[in-house]
């Protein structure tokens, strides 16, 4: 896989540069530069993206055996999971959707259900608020609308 890894590493490094030279092009908010604007959090992903690049081009992984089928339907599931979430945050609004993905995520993970759907609904509200309060930059609140 050590070619495979820095093949994929390659491409991940394009992307993050071409991900990060997007998100400087947004336009300047109404009101002029803030501290914090919508290029901030996609910046700061392409940066992260990067480095995780850089890292599988400079040490990629030993050659491994492909993952038993289980574990491909796994990550079909979790794959369709994102999937979902990303369509139901604008009509159920973030903070739903994030609770109910999480506690589905959780609950597969092997969580009980109780301790799921705390995790999903504490994670959901708290990164709601801090993308709200601390980034100031407003989620869909979909359903919670009033």
């Amino acid at each position: 896989m050590r070619i495979n890894d820095r093949v994929f590493g390659m491409l991940m490094l394009i992307l993050a540069v071409a991900y990060g030279w997007e998100a400087t092009q947004f336009p300047i908010p109404f009101g002029g530069h803030e501290s914090v604007g919508p290029e901030t959090f996609p910046i700061m992903l392409s940066i992260i993206l990067g480095i995780s690049s850089i890292y599988m081009i400079v040490r990629p992984d030993p050659d491994e055996k492909w993952a038993p089928s289980a574990m491909l339907i796994e990550l079909s599931v979790v794959v369709l999971a994102m999937l979902a979430f990303a369509w139901a945050i604008e009509p159920i609004g973030f903070m739903p959707a994030a609770a109910i993905v999480v506690s589905f995520l959780s609950w597969r993970m092997g969580a009980s259900i109780t301790k799921s759907i705390i995790t999903g609904v504490t994670s959901s509200v708290f990164i709601f608020f801090l993308f709200n309060t601390v980034l100031e930059l407003a989620l869909p609140l979909g359903l919670l609308e009033f």
